[in-house]
């Protein structure tokens, strides 16, 4: 098997490690499997739009997520240098609401994130110069776009204590959980759901 892939205790949230070939001119590896996915998620990943991020030690990006109906589901690595990513439920109604997933995404393991629509997505660079890319279902659309502060109490999510944070003002400034509840603004868990049983009715086209 050339990648395993894992469910997550979150729903909608999968982890990807894939085997490594090793010789005396270098390594070489699988980064992303649309046949193996697809046996896994039962519907194949459509991209979109391909990002990139670099970003010196302590850069936290996050936690952002997009609007559902729509959404933007991602699928997430880190080419170069190292982070620790960050999945947090944001689906009111999950049951799993308000929890998170943290995976190591670096180059040893080459572990990639699949993280569904409606999911919080938030990482923080371990290392200067960390190159993270993401495969998006959906292109890039500002005004559907929703942060919720990564400091947020309520979450509660674990950065390390060690770095330094280093934040954007966008996310600096970005509403708590209770605010965007208090709003109607979190992704609601059966919206979401619907959303993933469009994609398992969606036919899988098969190569070879």
């Amino acid at each position: 098997m050339r990648v395993k892939a894992t469910e997550l205790s979150i729903p909608g949230a999968w982890e990807f490690l894939p085997q490594q070939f090793s010789d005396d001119r270098g390594s070489f590896l699988v980064g992303y499997d649309a046949e193996l996915f697809a046996d896994a998620l039962g519907f194949e990943l459509a991209v979109a739009q391909v990002n990139q991020s670099v970003s010196r030690r302590g850069v936290i990006r996050g936690v952002h997520w997009a609007d559902v109906p729509v959404g933007q589901a991602k699928y997430v690595y880190c080419s170069r240098g190292a982070v620790l990513d960050i999945v947090v439920d944001l689906r009111v109604g999950s049951p799993t609401f308000g929890q998170h997933e943290v995976t190591r995404l670096d180059t040893i393991d080459n572990r990639a994130v699949y993280l569904a629509e409606g999911l919080g997505h938030a990482f923080v660079a371990a290392e200067d110069e960390s190159v993270v890319s993401y495969l998006c279902s959906t292109r890039y659309a500002p005004a559907r776009e929703r942060i919720v502060h990564v400091r947020d109490e309520e979450l509660a999510l674990p950065w390390p204590a060690d770095i330094e944070p280093i934040l954007s003002e966008r996310d600096r400034n970005a509403p708590t959980l209770a605010e965007l509840r208090a709003a109607g603004l979190l992704p609601d868990y059966r919206e979401c759901q619907r959303s993933y049983q469009a994609h398992r009715a969606r036919p899988t086209p098969r190569t070879g």
